[in-house]
């Protein structure tokens, strides 16, 4: 391979639309949080008004178990979905640092006064 071939904009657009998904995804982590403790409370239960309180059936436990195990592992890909994000911009700010020094090295080498050798002077 003889250099990079990154395009910026095209990265930040990806970027941009990933994290737009994830944000999406954040959010029904959420709602799924807020609603599968009700949802384990409720199943395989009955209650009401003359059966008094519901007692935890088997249904409920499986789904209470089901979110601390689903919990834990929607923090590890939420927090992997950050770095991978945020790891991917920084890598194109550098590149894109990294053409500017480059551009910047160039011109001022452009700019140097030349030094000219004329055969015979300088050396003996």
């Amino acid at each position: 391979m003889t250099g990079w071939d990154i395009r910026p904009g095209a990265v930040y657009g990806v970027l941009g639309r990933a994290a737009t998904a994830a944000e999406g995804l954040s959010k029904a982590g959420q709602g799924v949080q807020k609603s599968l403790p009700a949802a384990a409370a409720a199943a395989g239960t009955i209650s009401g008004m003359y059966c008094g309180e519901a007692p935890q059936g088997r249904v409920g436990a499986a789904l209470a178990e089901f979110g601390k195990e689903w919990q834990s592992q929607l923090a590890y890909v939420a927090q992997r979905t950050a770095n991978s994000l945020n790891g991917a911009k920084k890598a194109t700010d550098e590149y894109v640092q990294g053409d500017l020094k480059m551009a910047e090295d160039a011109h001022r080498k452009a700019l140097e006064e030349p030094k000219i050798e004329m055969p015979g002077q300088g050396k003996k």
